[in-house]
């Protein structure tokens, strides 16, 4: 039995950093790379699987899902496409239903009107562009954010920087008035839903918000590249659309929290989840007059002194208000209910009690969608096909494994979220893990966020893969860009009902730098020609990614022991531990964390013991069946003692208590949640409750691994 000193977990603190994942361009400092390791070699059954992937067939996988109209809930021939291509490759094969709440747009209008009564109205539309043939479509998904509301506001307004709390906190500082106005918000550093939420809650009557190019790097027109299509910089006229459901709170249909989606099923209040102001998006071009109109007028930007206040357009980025000076916005949406729709692929396993689930999601804002989701779409398929291989030649794996193909990710994780509501407790008795692919590829620099246990499989196995043909293994590629740090998982995928129900997740992707071309997220310009010409030519990313997503999935759906390193939970907990103590200690807060230490020490104990019996059933003794069954359940089961029950304050959906969506980020992770908010929050007594919450979740995990 191995042993571990209260000295040696807390040295363990110094070990790892958290890396917190955000959907925008990360800008990291140059670093000198490493040397190239040689890849780890392949079983048969590995090369038959990654020799089966051709960037060919992703391609043609590609341009089906992005030529045509795949919003939430319009699209079921899509979804039995899908079912056939699993069908096809050996999969039992099925299209699962749920009635959701959903909204599309009618119509909107945005105004804006000087003091002298001269006006400017943005286009709110994309250019067509004859490069790219979806941007000119008869069916073109027009801008808009799901779950906006319906309503006009004509106001002044006042330019909120990304709208975070801390803006708006900003704002009240400096004395501008917020109530009774429209509020100009950039988009990056919290889900967009939170921008209008923030805007709400301050009694604001409207949001607009708009892409900076101060967000892209080094890739823009002032940098001397041309813009799309003629070059890889920002078209001025991209826009993102998205959901703007309060997801800090709970995804999921917003009518039926905690239950699936069912003709018939009772549906809830979802005031406390989507917004009750009108919310509009534009594109940089139309947002220039809009700023500059508030030049001189409140607060110079600059004089602000908030984090990303000031970006890259000629205006000075002013507070505002300027007085007379009105934005006129109008929102109508259509409301629904409607069916969307899951496709669920199943292989059963030798081990029945044993499950992993793979998934990405097939809808998108608009006809193309080539990054976001369809990359991890084609790639969803050509995982299928690869298996396909497999099967025809009798093989049959140790543990389920069930691909899906969720609908509705992006109004608020829908699809995921109700079918995790429905078979909970199946997952509860049989997942092993899931696996999410979402922007499977929109530039060429791989990225993965998992909990804990997974990190070492899922980085061993990047050993495994040639990364875009490079001669290099995706674990260089990774290892340069991320210095060897795994991310800690938030929201913002189909990941998220699973990690709060105690499932072990990963999400991985391929992203661009400030040097890559610029991905043009949600906009019309996500498509087959911008992948093709810019984003993934040749579709080489595609594949190693393809690959990389296959031999993980084979892996843990094979191994006789499950591949989990559970002493590098003990590890990352105690990295936790240290950014809990600064929070403390940036808040002067006297609080107590004896009882969390303790559980922790008790959890890295028996992490140490359960490797030690893995050990033991991996010798070949007589017991040693048996013992390979105790071990796999409770690396199995472990993390649901993670759970709490009341989740925490004032969203329950969110259960984990080592890590879930920050409550005004909606993307990035909190670490240690409950009391990390609580700490934040000034509210000590709170903090401590859920130092013991969390130190009896703790024990709990470590009670499940006790031999």
């Amino acid at each position: 039995m191995w042993h571990i000193t209260k000295t040696q977990a807390s040295t363990a603190l110094l070990l790892a950093v958290a890396y917190a994942c955000q959907h925008e361009r990360q800008v990291r400092p140059v670093l000198v790379k490493r040397q190239d390791s040689p890849p780890t070699p392949l079983s048969v059954e590995e090369s038959l699987l990654v020799e089966s992937i051709s960037n060919t067939t992703l391609s043609e996988w590609s341009y089906y899902y992005t030529h045509g109209d795949h919003v939430a809930g319009r699209n079921r021939t899509m979804a039995d496409w899908t079912a056939d291509r699993f069908a096809e490759n050996g999969l039992n094969s099925s299209v699962v239903t749920y009635n959701v709440f959903l909204n599309y747009p009618i119509n909107n209008s945005l105004s804006l009107i000087w003091p002298n009564g001269s006006t400017y109205h943005p286009s709110l539309e994309e250019a067509v562009l004859s490069e790219d043939d979806t941007s000119s479509y008869p069916n073109r998904i027009p801008i808009f954010h799901g779950y906006s509301a319906s309503g006009s506001a004509t106001a002044e307004y006042v330019y909120v920087g990304r709208g975070q709390q801390v803006d708006f906190e900003r704002l009240v500082e400096l004395g501008v008035p917020l109530e009774g106005k429209i509020a100009v918000a950039r988009y990056g550093g919290l889900f967009r839903g939170l921008k209008v939420k923030n805007a709400q809650h301050y009694g604001m009557v409207g949001t607009v918000l708009f892409t900076d190019p101060g967000d892209d790097g080094n890739v823009t027109e002032a940098n001397g590249f041309a813009a799309y299509p003629d070059g890889p910089a920002r078209n001025p006229t991209s826009v993102q659309r998205g959901s703007v459901m309060f997801l800090s709170t709970y995804p999921g249909d917003p009518t039926t929290p905690g239950y699936p989606s069912k003709e018939g099923s009772p549906r809830a209040d979802r005031s406390p989840v989507v917004p009750q102001i009108p919310s509009i998006p534009i594109s940089y071009r139309d947002a220039i007059p809009i700023l500059a109109a508030l030049d001189g007028h409140g607060m110079p930007g600059d004089a602000v002194n908030r984090t990303r206040w000031v970006g890259a357009l000629n205006v000075s980025y002013s507070t505002g208000p300027a007085p007379g000076t009105m934005l006129s916005l109008s929102n109508l949406m259509e409301d629904q209910y409607t069916d969307v729709w899951n496709v669920i692929g199943v292989i059963n396993g030798t081990n029945a009690d044993e499950t992993i689930v793979i998934g990405n999601h097939r809808d998108a804002w608009i006809v193309g969608g080539a990054a976001d989701p369809n990359s991890g779409s084609a790639v969803l398929v050509e995982l299928s096909k690869a298996f396909g291989k497999l099967l025809k030649q009798g093989w049959k794996p140790k543990r389920n494994i069930v691909l899906a193909s969720w609908d509705a990710e992006e109004y608020g994780l829908v699809g995921s979220t109700e079918w995790v509501e429905e078979y909970i407790p199946w997952l509860a008795e049989t997942a092993i893990s899931y696996l999410n692919i979402d922007v499977g590829t929109s530039g060429p620099h791989p990225d993965i966020a998992a909990t804990p246990e997974l990190h070492t499989i899922a980085i061993e196995t990047m050993k495994k893969v040639f990364w875009r043909d490079t001669g290099r293994t995706m674990y260089d590629e990774w290892y340069d860009e991320s210095q060897g740090e795994v991310g800690v998982l938030g929201s913002g995928s189909d990941y998220t009902a699973f990690v709060h129900n105690g499932i072990s997740s990963i999400d991985m992707g391929s992203g661009g730098g400030p040097n890559d071309p610029i991905y043009h997220y949600h906009s019309n310009f996500d498509s087959y020609h911008w992948m093709a010409t810019y984003g993934d030519p040749g579709f080489l990313t595609h594949k190693s990614m393809a690959q990389y997503l296959t031999l993980l999935a084979y892996n843990l759906a094979t191994a006789e022991i499950i591949p989990f390193d559970l002493p590098n939970y003990a590890i990352q907990l105690a990295t936790y531990y240290e950014a809990l103590t600064s929070t403390i200690s940036a808040a002067s807060a006297d609080l107590d964390l004896g009882p969390l230490r303790d559980a922790m020490y008790e959890f890295t104990l028996r992490t140490t013991e359960v490797k030690a019996l893995e050990q033991q059933a991996l010798t070949g003794a007589s017991s040693s069946l048996d013992l390979l069954t105790v071990v796999n359940h409770k690396y199995r089961d472990f993390q649901r003692g993670f759970i709490s029950q009341g989740g925490l304050p004032n969203r329950t959906f969110y259960r984990h208590l080592i890590f879930a969506p920050g409550i005004d980020t909606g993307y990035a992770p909190a670490t240690f949640p409950g009391i990390t908010e609580a700490v934040e929050a000034g509210n000590l007594t709170l903090a401590a409750e859920f130092v013991r919450k969390t130190a009896d979740a703790i024990l709990v995990a470590a009670g499940i691994l006790k031999t």
